[in-house]
This record gives C-alpha cells, structure tokens and sequence, in this order.
C-alpha cells in the first residue's frame, strides 16, 4: 500500500530525510515518532506529492510519486498540522465546499457530509462557524475534511498536538475507528505514549534518519540488552533469601531489591529462565509474582534517538 525506497530529501548539504525506507500494508496503522525537525512531516509530504524528494522513491498502490502525482491524490487524504477553516462558513458549509471541490456532487455530498460528521461526532456542531470550534473540534473538522472522498491512505501530522487529556482520548478512539475501517494510516507525534495502544507498528525517526520500524514490541526488544524480571514474594521478608539464591545463578547479571520486589537482570545470552521460580519454590519460597519487566515506547524512543540503550 505504502512503499518508500533509500527515500532522501536534502536542502544544501543539510538532510532533511536520509534513506527512508518504509513497507505498510493495508490496514496498517503507523506511528511515525520522533522531535521536532526529525523529518516526520518532510516524509509525509512527500507520500502526498506536495514536495519532491531529491532522490529515492515512493509508491502508494503500485503508482510513483514521481511518475503518478494525480492518481496518488486520488487515493491519499493528507491533514497537515495546521490547517485554515474559513470565517464565514459553518461546519456542513465547510464541508460541502471541501465535497465539491473533489467532485462530489448532489445526494452523494449531502450523504457523505453527514456521513463524515457521524464519524467524527461533530454532527450536533453542524450549523456552528468553523472559527468558533475548540481546538479538538477542529482537528476532527479537519479529519472529517480528509475523509470525505474516501482515500485509502491517510497521512495525518500530528493530529494530536495541542489537545487537551479528553480531546486526546477522542483522537485515539477516532485512530482506532479509521483502522477497523481498513485504511491504511500514518500518524505522526511526538507524543510518545498517546501512539504506544492504537498503533500496530512504530517508526522512530531522528535527525532525518529512521531508527527503527518495526512493531511496538520489536521496537522494545531491540533496545532492551538484557531481560529484567521482576519477583514479588508472598512475604516480603522472603526478598534478601531471593536475592541469595539467584545472585550468583549462571543465568543472572545482578539482582537489587526495593518496593516489595526483587529485580534481577539476566545475562545477555539467557533464553529460558524457567529453572528459577522452580529453584525458589523448591526452596520454600511461595511467590505472589514472577514477570518480565516492560520497557515502555517512551524508554525505547529516549534509548535509540540518544544513540544509546537502557541500562537494563
């Protein structure tokens, strides 16, 4: 659906992009994280052919950038950070301006409009000016704007910023909603954790360079080094006796203990660890708790654009 290939936008001697390459299929939704001036938007931009990479390649159902602008508008929706809504007009006006100018004409706009307010639940603001919407309403405008001539493929940047907590929720519900649709969708922010729970896979971009693709979970095992697991006995008293017991294990690194639990960092190359809740059971130790410690998106994105990984 989406493909991009050693995709590069430079300014000078400066990089914008540097050797993208991108693979999301239909149904896809990507969260595509990184800092400000990372080359979220450049990349988007250029999906949309709104700007011309200086070399490299994108596709979008089969068609180039390069050699098929038109037919790629056709199938893209692209809803830019900020966007203009116009004084003068309400909500369906909005809409209905936006419609036609794809084209859309008749019973069919009528439908479609008010299609797109169910869908962004802004129908009961449907006679009220575009310029008297919250901050929130208006990035649903807006989204219901990229909609409306139903693209398989949106690219929206940032459609978080800005928001309050409630609108936030809002916009993830409405993410959500757009992938159970089977549109393919790119997502920028540099809002780490608000992408971590509707995305299906992860680009983290930095200084124009992507630094990893690949679904959350795989993002989370290519920066951790080491597996922490994280024991709570059913006594806490218990907690010292673990740590003796599994400190000088082949299997572990190092343990430390605090808030009612033991964590113990296994060595690099440990696999299977299932010898060591037998080993502590064995040795009289009931345990209210044994799991792997999760590493969060926001740790991954913090370890990999400092060129760094945790200490774990």
């Amino acid at each position: 659906m989406i493909k991009t290939v050693d995709l590069t936008k430079k300014y000078g001697d400066a990089f914008a992009i540097k050797s993208i390459d991108l693979n999301l299929d239909p149904g896809d939704l990507f969260g595509f994280i990184g800092p400000n001036g990372a080359g979220k938007t450049t990349t988007m931009r250029i999906i949309a052919t709104l700007l011309e990479p200086s070399w490299g390649e994108a596709y979008v159902c089969d068609y180039s950038v390069h050699t098929s602008p038109k037919e790629i508008r056709r199938l893209v929706g692209y809803m830019p950070d900020f966007f203009g809504v116009y004084d003068d007009m309400t909500v369906v006006e909005y809409l209905e301006f936006f419609a036609a100018s794809y084209r859309i004409g008749g019973e069919t706009r009528r439908k479609r409009v008010n299609e797109m307010l169910d869908i962004v639940d802004l129908d009961f603001k449907r006679d009220a000016y575009a310029n008297t919407l919250s901050r929130g309403q208006t990035q649903r405008l807006g989204l219901a704007r990229t909609l409306l001539h139903d693209p398989q493929v949106l690219l929206l940047d940032e459609p978080l910023s800005g928001l309050d907590p409630r609108a936030r929720i809002e916009m993830r519900n409405l993410l959500r909603k757009l992938g159970e649709m089977g549109k393919t969708v790119i997502v920028s922010s540099h809002i780490l954790p608000e992408l971590a729970d509707v995305c299906n896979k992860i680009g983290i971009i930095d200084k124009g360079e992507l630094k990893q693709n690949a679904t959350k979970q795989e993002v989370i095992r290519m920066v951790r080094q080491h597996t922490v697991l994280v024991i709570e006995p059913a006594l806490p008293e218990k907690m010292d006796e673990i740590s003796g017991l599994l400190s000088d294990h082949a299997l572990v690194q190092g343990c430390e203990t605090g808030d009612g639990a033991v964590r113990v960092v296994l060595k690099s190359d440990a696999q299977d660890y299932s010898e060591l809740p037998r080993l502590l059971i064995h040795n009289g130790i009931d345990l209210k708790s044994f799991r792997e410690e999760e590493l969060d998106l926001e740790s991954a994105f913090m370890a990999l654009t400092k060129g760094t990984s945790t200490r774990m």
